[in-house]
């Protein structure tokens, strides 16, 4: 019997043009996407809609828990329009942002925008940042409606493209007008997370929260990190994590604010604060972005996934790789062995987390210590939990080990959240169906006819003492497979 083998890293995919059929979305899940983005900056609730309604049942056919993470827009501050297709900057140029000019009128001398607040925000010597930092502006003077600049670094500008200051500061609300309106439309989409954008403190959490709340809407809340001033605060970012249920590392926006040269140890830091605050997190931006337009990935990107996967990530994202590029399922393989490459290096299946630290319950030691059992003990093939809220299986993940999390609940909505845990499989398991005093047989029997353990294994097992009680994990065995 071979047994299968499973990537502990998850695979985030968004979807776009390139991969919204049907026929596409079961290939990226056979190619391993564990959770699909819906990117909210583009298209209508009706067509997200109609695309989740798709994923579920391509997951379904798949027998696959597929997660969908609903990304909101946020108040991304971009130039306003041309009149020609584009204009061409050189270095050394004048150039205006300009509020007095509307859609349509820009030319290479000036530019409308849609951020009023840009003239209180910025001041001279300070350096704006357009079409993710592709483009760089001094600012010379600041006068009533117009930013007047001086163009650094020069070449194409096209309508609508991003603003940012190097250091950050350009704040503003994290949820606009229109992210308030797409939560409004997400009953008709049910999606597993909900991505806040330029988050700048637990106040934007909790306010997402409560939005979601009046459409009786409980998804998982992941806060998108791609503000300088936040991750200069160390209290204020480590409110955002502990109000969140997870944290996305967001390389683009994030990156261009601080510069990539401390991008590097900032997404180091970030991955290590959101483990040790049990939440996950993910790790987005140009990872195999080559692959837009090649059917492979350039070694520096293998290493990019690779070194992410050694931070500790949870997940791995793709953007326009698979949402507008030409070779979607491609690039879901090439990442997924990226990941498995590195999960084989003995860094990534061993841990000292938490272990000079007190626990705060029996549900939290019974997890560290049956990852330190798996971690010690060779013969353990992996970990069953069964679980009903995924607290247990969560905690585990935090720790590293080279074992799988078998997540057994009879709860969709826990299995589906459990979608972007590191080494985590969530499987539905139904333990109401099974006399109480055979359960631990039953779970076992279960995992050998998915194809997960063997005769000769042994497996340790989570539970309550009372079965379906929500954080009553208090049991941890040690069972042979026969």
């Amino acid at each position: 019997m071979t047994l299968k083998v499973n990537r502990r890293t998850k695979i985030v995919a968004t979807i776009g043009p390139g991969s919204e059929s049907e026929p596409m979305l079961a290939k990226l899940i056979s190619a391993g996407v564990n959770v699909f983005r819906l990117n909210f900056s583009h298209g209508s609730a009706e067509h997200h809609a109609e695309v989740a309604r798709r994923i579920r049942k391509q997951a379904a056919a798949a027998d696959r828990y597929v997660g969908i993470l609903a990304d909101l827009q946020g108040p991304k501050i971009r130039i306003s329009s041309f009149r020609e297709e584009y204009v061409e900057l050189q270095q050394g140029d004048r150039f205006s942002l300009d509020l007095s000019l509307g859609e349509g009128e820009g030319n290479a001398r000036a530019v409308g925008l849609d951020y009023p607040e840009l003239c209180d925000s910025v001041s001279s010597g300070d350096t704006l940042l357009l079409d993710d930092g592709r483009l760089r502006l001094t600012v010379d003077e600041v006068r009533e409606g117009v930013v007047e600049c001086t163009v650094v670094v020069g070449g194409k500008l096209s309508s609508r493209k991003g603003i940012n200051r190097l250091g950050g500061g350009l704040a503003a609300p994290a949820l606009t007008s229109k992210d308030i309106a797409d939560i409004d439309s997400l009953s008709q989409v049910q999606p597993d997370f909900v991505a806040v954008s330029f988050v700048s403190s637990a106040a934007d959490i909790f306010q997402t929260r409560d939005l979601l709340l009046q459409h009786q809407l409980s998804p998982a809340i992941i806060a998108k990190i791609e503000r300088a001033e936040v991750v200069a605060d160390q209290d204020t970012l480590d409110s955002i994590i502990e109000a969140s249920f997870g944290i996305m590392v967001a390389r683009g926006d994030l990156g261009v604010e601080v510069g990539d040269a401390q991008l590097i140890g900032i997404q180091k830091d970030l991955i290590s604060r959101a483990r040790k605050r049990d939440r996950v997190v993910i790790t987005a931006t140009q990872m195999m972005e080559s692959m837009i337009n090649s059917p492979m990935p350039t070694r520096a990107e293998v290493f990019d996934v690779a070194n992410a996967v050694l931070d500790g990530t949870d997940a791995v994202m793709l953007s326009a790789e698979t949402a507008v590029g030409k070779f979607p399922e491609e690039v879901v393989k090439a990442m997924s062995e990226a990941a498995l490459g590195a999960e084989r290096h003995p860094v990534a299946r061993t841990s000292r987390y938490r272990l000079d630290k007190q626990f705060s319950s029996a549900q939290e030691a019974i997890a560290m210590s049956a990852i330190y059992a798996a971690n010690h003990y060779s013969n353990v093939r992996g970990i069953a939990c069964l679980t009903e809220s995924g607290t247990t299986p969560l905690l585990m993940s935090r720790l590293s080990s080279g074992l799988p999390i078998f997540a057994l609940s009879n709860q969709s909505a826990t299995l589906q959240k459990l979608c972007l845990c590191r080494g985590v499989i969530p499987l539905y398991f139904d333990a109401d169906a099974y006399d109480q005093d055979d359960i631990e047989v039953c779970a076992i029997e279960f995992l050998q006819a998915e194809g997960f353990l063997q005769s000769g294994d042994s497996i340790l097992l989570t539970h309550g003492v009372v079965m379906g009680s929500p954080g009553a994990t208090n049991i941890l065995k040690i069972l042979p497979v026969v």
